[in-house]
């Protein structure tokens, strides 16, 4: 299993939102019915007149996106399979894709499916190409099988720290049309990221820092992650997200990374482990910050979209990323109420620590990069935003010597 992450966690009811059917019959509810209708209208021309970018993703955020009503797709509903099996996080995806019939006046739906309720977390791409689903939801790591450079369109150890530094490399350094071109070669189009959470260390010890790794039996999901703490002593091993509970309650392993508080707290990690091992003051993890998932569509599945529909899309992935991440952070400071209830310790480690992974990490960073040219195209955006006067995590002592196959 190789740097593939994604949760297998615990069985929840997944119970799609579904609207009440509007009154509308008082004179008062037709009121209202004419603001929207005007609304919409009005949101429409602007997005048609702004090409459906510039300005467009502050009215999705805050009024769904503008109805669209000239799409050559009428009436068509997606299947889209989300890589979420339970929990928060297929809840919120499931009242997500409730909400696309009305915005769109029934010119489009989205079908949801959890994980595996079609195909596999590994069969998601063929599904796609081959029309058995028209869309997917999954972790952006997954592509890796298939394009090597999809480890750079997620997070990496010690790499962008920050959802916001995501969303500067895909909508303002290019990262968007580099995936677009490397998943237009595969018959698919990347509509665009969507921001879930940190992954976090829990561990039966605590780790004050990095020296701690050292002798430990770690789980980690193997790839450039597992490389890292390899290089910082840990004795690493692969499990699945099923199998990481039993194996700390048994002692197998001494220390487990995983996804966030909510989804965590809910496997029962409290019961098993006493501490949670976090990053300095405002890094909530040191190696996997960011986890993104993505909207990927089956380009034939696109192309029967028109413009202004497919700009739809476009914009509403953008608004649903927002709403994803936040809910899910709101989840997570309940869970984090839970920890604290049931005794366990929050440690930090250091910015010396930090340090110490970057230069870790550095080496192997340039090892995956140099796998193909779009990996060492990809790579060389980030590294270069990481090394500007904006962030500075990355100096030029620390790659001394090393060079990209460009």
């Amino acid at each position: 299993m190789s740097n593939i992450k994604g949760p297998d966690i615990h069985d929840a009811r997944r119970q799609a939102a579904h609207p009440e059917a509007a009154d509308r019959t008082t004179p008062f509810r037709e009121a209202v019915e004419g603001v929207v209708t005007a609304r919409r209208q009005f949101l429409k021309n602007s997005v048609l007149a702004a090409g459906g970018i510039v300005g467009g993703l502050a009215g999705a955020a805050s009024l769904g996106a503008p109805y669209v009503g000239t799409a050559k797709a009428a009436g068509t509903t997606w299947k889209i399979q989300t890589s979420w099996p339970g929990g928060v996080g297929l809840q919120i995806f499931k009242d997500w894709c409730a909400t696309i019939e009305e915005k769109t006046g029934g010119e489009l739906a989205f079908q949801p499916f959890g994980a595996n309720d079609v195909v596999g977390d590994f069969q998601l791409f063929d599904a796609v190409k081959n029309g058995v689903l028209e869309a997917v939801n999954p972790f952006t790591i997954y592509v890796q099988g298939i394009i090597p450079a999809g480890v750079f369109l997620t997070s990496y150890p010690l790499g962008l720290r920050n959802p916001h530094e995501f969303d500067t490399f895909y909508y303002g350094l290019g990262g968007l049309e580099m995936a677009r071109e490397l998943y237009a070669a595969q018959g698919m189009y990347f509509v665009g990221p969507v921001h879930h959470d940190a992954n976090i260390i829990h561990s039966k010890v605590p780790i004050r820092s990095v020296d701690d790794f050292r002798g430990r039996k770690m789980r980690l999901p193997g790839g450039m992650v597992a490389e890292v703490f390899q290089g910082l002593g840990a004795k690493t091993t692969v499990l699945p997200g099923s199998e990481i509970f039993p194996a700390l309650e048994k002692g197998t392993i001494d220390v487990a990374d995983y996804t966030g508080p909510a989804v965590n707290y809910a496997l029962g990690f409290s019961q098993v482990t006493k501490y949670i091992s976090m990053g300095p003051p405002g890094f909530m993890s040191l190696y996997q910050p960011v986890d993104i998932m993505d909207i990927t569509v089956g380009m034939n599945a696109w192309n029967a979209l028109s413009q202004q529909m497919k700009q739809f899309v476009e914009l509403e992935t953008r608004s649903y990323s927002l709403e994803h991440h936040a809910k899910i952070q709101k989840a997570n400071q309940e869970a984090w109420k839970k920890f604290e209830a049931d005794g366990t310790e929050v440690t930090r480690l250091t910015q010396d620590d930090v340090a110490l992974m970057t230069e870790v990490a550095v080496p192997i960073w340039y090892k995956y990069a140099n796998r193909d040219k779009p990996s060492a195209r990809i790579f060389k955006t980030q590294l270069d935003y990481m090394m500007s006067g904006s962030l500075g995590y990355v100096t030029p002592d620390i790659v001394e010597g090393m060079e990209l196959d460009l």
